[in-house]
């Protein structure tokens, strides 16, 4: 994670500063905490109530110092940003979106912020042991870990020059970062009414 505090990798964060903050806000209700997973914790976090994590070897630092299962109750977010953090591995990677899924209300949402593998600025961070994975593969993840992402990511960030470049376009493309939403969904649960027996004729059973 020490790539994203040099020039080029701070690049690619001050890109994602709208995006993040607008994220944290797209709560279903109003008035619910958000949580934000980074690499680091500089710069300002946006207002309204939530707490905001740095990667800090296998677990997190910041407020609270913890790893998962994050120490938070089980449906109480409104809004979750994984901002370059997930684990390395698949497994680490479910696991922590299937955390997300715990804390998240039902309609709660999270956006994943994550590297292009398919931008030339992967040669700035040739060499840093940071992974890159096609948008497909986070919708496959989010889809196991029980969310339902949405049908593209959208690319932000540079492509080349180590320039802040906010705008999003429509898919990944060749910038540095892509944006991949998801939502957790709430299977609506209708009861069932008990059938009552046929009237049956007086003195008679029912079957």
């Amino acid at each position: 994670m020490q790539w994203f505090a040099l020039p080029a990798g701070r690049a690619v964060l001050d890109s994602e500063t709208t995006v993040v903050a607008d994220a944290l806000a797209a709560h279903p209700v109003i008035g619910l905490p958000w949580l934000w997973l980074s690499p680091s914790l500089a710069g300002e976090s946006p207002e309204g109530r939530g707490l905001r994590l740095a990667a800090s070897g296998r677990g997190w630092s910041g407020a609270i110092r913890c790893g998962l299962p994050l120490p938070l109750a089980s449906e109480s977010l409104g809004a979750i940003v994984l901002q370059h953090v997930p684990g390395e591995g698949p497994g680490e990677a479910v696991a922590l979106l299937e955390e997300c899924v715990r804390l998240l209300v039902p309609g709660g949402r999270l956006a994943l912020l994550a590297l292009n593998p398919l931008s030339p600025y992967r040669l700035r961070w040739r060499g840093r042991r940071l992974i890159a994975r096609d948008p497909m593969v986070w919708r496959r993840r989010m889809a196991d870990a029980g969310l339902t992402p949405e049908p593209a990511a959208q690319g932000i960030g540079p492509q080349w020059s180590p320039t802040a470049s906010p705008t999003l376009q429509s898919a990944a493309g060749l910038r540095a970062a892509f944006l991949q939403r998801a939502e957790k969904r709430a299977v609506p649960m209708t009861p069932i009414r008990p059938r009552l027996p046929l009237a049956i004729a007086e003195g008679v059973p029912a079957a």
